[in-house]
């Protein structure tokens, strides 16, 4: 295995620095940068995550500034890349931290939402610590250049490839094999159709002396997906529309959406009109007007497959439907008007009260949507500022206030 070792470590290495990708990461020993370019590319393919990686360090360029700033905003700027969690997870790891990465691979194994993977990645990048990684490219890489028909995602196969990993792992320059044979499965030994004539490991590859190229790596389960059927409605009042903020342990927690009802299975539009979670939603004797703008919308995500109608409810702009109560008060988020999102002052006047839930210090007299906050000028004179908590803003120049 010696020789083996040695022959592919160097095949490795040597395509690397003929074929690398030029990366903004690449060229910096930042954990900090290369913690955040591993977890966007976990999920995500490097063409799509690239430009979400520069506006994200742009915003958050440390631990510091990313542990500092509100979870809202930091979504915001993950808007797009999907999976959350991810988002949510290098959010409480920098809070964490007290401003300093941590520098063993222990401590960065510990970090939330850390793995194995990321660990090996961010310590030999960063400190050329010699930790292999192992991810679909060098199970894929590896499987095939050794034949290994050991099911990755079982026990056994997890373990064997750790240890081949750390085998061909070149210690004296684990930075650089670990990218070389990541990017080697991302371009050369790709899932389909790999490039194995002009391949420089073709010579000692078994899988393609042996035809097994489009068989390896063997994984022993799939995925088990599930359906589901939202029923989206997308509500015009005057001015104004609504939005919800998802808060239950579920996909997309945290994040907003339009008002969803989420049926057992997909309903025809009759049924669902004559649903009671539908009816109820309208205040007695309004008349909305409805009518249906899409049908079984297709979403795939990993373990789900979501499919989704959208219906438009047109009613009157001092409507008492959607959580508004006679008195004015607003429990309603949103509005379409010039693309914003704030709450709809215009409706209410200037007596304006949130809900007694969000524990708003005073009564309301204007409302300004930036970003994924909503700013309010109070009746005392202040400007305050959602997140995680209500903060007063001193400077409202930029905001319109």
């Amino acid at each position: 295995m010696c020789q083996y070792a040695n022959m592919f470590t160097e095949t490795i290495i040597e395509w690397y620095k003929e074929n690398k990708r030029d990366l903004p990461w690449r060229d910096s020993s930042d954990p900090y940068l290369i913690w955040i370019s591993e977890v966007i590319l976990q999920q995500t393919r490097v063409v799509q995550g690239y430009d979400y990686f520069l506006r994200f360090i742009g915003r958050f360029p440390d631990v510091s500034t990313l542990a500092d700033a509100e979870e809202d905003e930091v979504m915001k700027y993950w808007q797009g890349l999907g999976y959350y969690s991810r988002a949510r997870n290098l959010h409480a790891a920098a809070k964490s931290m007290n401003g300093v990465f941590p520098k063993t691979y222990p401590e960065v194994l510990a970090l939330k939402g850390v793995g194995g993977y990321t660990a090996a990645a961010i310590c030999s990048f960063a400190y050329n610590m010699p930790y292999a990684v192992v991810d679909g490219n060098v199970y894929r890489v590896l499987s095939r250049y050794f034949g290994i028909e050991t099911p990755i995602d079982s026990t056994a196969g997890k373990k064997l490839f750790t240890e081949l990993a750390n085998e061909m792992l070149d210690k004296k320059q684990p930075a650089l094999y670990n990218q070389g044979i990541m990017d080697f499965g991302a371009i050369q030994c790709t899932p389909q159709s790999p490039d194995c004539l002009f391949c420089p490991l073709s010579v000692g590859c078994s899988a393609l002396s042996k035809g097994l190229v489009t068989v390896l790596p063997v994984k022993q389960h799939k995925t088990k997906s599930t359906n589901r059927y939202f029923n989206y409605i997308y509500v015009r009042a005057g001015a104004h529309t609504f939005i919800n903020k998802r808060t239950d342990n579920d996909i997309w927690k945290n994040l907003f959406e339009l008002p969803l009802i989420e049926t057992s299975s997909s309903l025809p539009e009759e049924e669902f009109l004559a649903l009671p979670e539908f009816q109820t939603l309208f205040a007695p004797g309004e008349q909305p007007v409805v009518r249906p703008v899409c049908r079984e919308v297709k979403h795939i995500l990993s373990h789900r497959v979501i499919y989704a109608n959208f219906y438009e409810v047109i009613l009157p702009e001092g409507t008492a439907s959607f959580g508004i109560t006679e008195d004015g008060t607003l429990y309603g988020w949103g509005t379409n008007n010039a693309g914003e999102f704030g709450l709809g002052m215009e409706q209410v006047g200037k007596n304006f009260f949130l809900p007694e839930e969000l524990n708003f210090p005073t009564p309301v007299e204007q409302v300004h949507s930036c970003g994924w906050s909503v700013l309010f000028r109070s009746t005392d004179g202040e400007v305050y500022r959602t997140g995680m908590k209500f903060e007063t803003i001193a400077d409202t120049t930029d905001y319109g206030l």
